[in-house]
């Protein structure tokens, strides 16, 4: 198993930063593709889960993302799975001083991903997982200092219940 931890101070408060995470209509203002599925959201409760769309080196993926655990404006454990990627992302908000929070990221994946004809080996992986880290963490830092923003044009989050 790969562990990959990154961590961001954020200009905002923690209740704000567990509003960008935990909101699906800010969720959708900084992770684009997000969409929406009628009814009431129940993201981040423990079992729901949310599908949105990536391109991965000009492939379209399907992103799918369910709740393990919850802890409001502490914590929050999903796995994720994009592609053949799967992981466990796991937020920790943690309060700082004045209006700031550090906001951790770990990952956790299999030594080796399947490809198709082969395996990416644990060096790969590590890259991979560590570049998705710094990514959404750079995404929720820029919308938490940016405050709570309109989701993008055409952007609506999905969340599906448990079943």
């Amino acid at each position: 198993m790969i562990t990959v931890g990154l961590s961001a101070e954020v200009a905002a408060t923690r209740a704000r930063a567990w509003s960008a995470l935990a909101d699906p209509h800010e969720l959708a203002a900084w992770r684009p593709g997000l969409r929406a599925a009628p009814g009431t959201p129940t993201w981040p409760r423990e079992g729901a889960t949310l599908f949105s769309l990536a391109r991965v080196h000009g492939l379209p993926l399907v992103v799918r993302e369910t709740a393990v655990e919850a802890v409001t404006a502490e914590r929050l454990h999903v796995r994720l799975r994009v592609g053949l990627f799967h992981c466990d992302a796991i937020f920790s908000l943690a309060v700082l001083a004045g209006e700031r929070t550090r906001v951790g990221l770990q990952l956790q994946v299999a030594n080796e991903l399947p490809v198709v004809g082969g395996t990416l080996d644990r060096f790969s992986v590590r890259r991979i997982a560590t570049e998705l880290a710094a990514v959404r963490l750079a995404a929720l830092r820029e919308a938490c200092e940016a405050g709570a923003g309109a989701a993008a044009p055409g952007a609506r989050p999905v969340a599906v219940p448990a079943r």
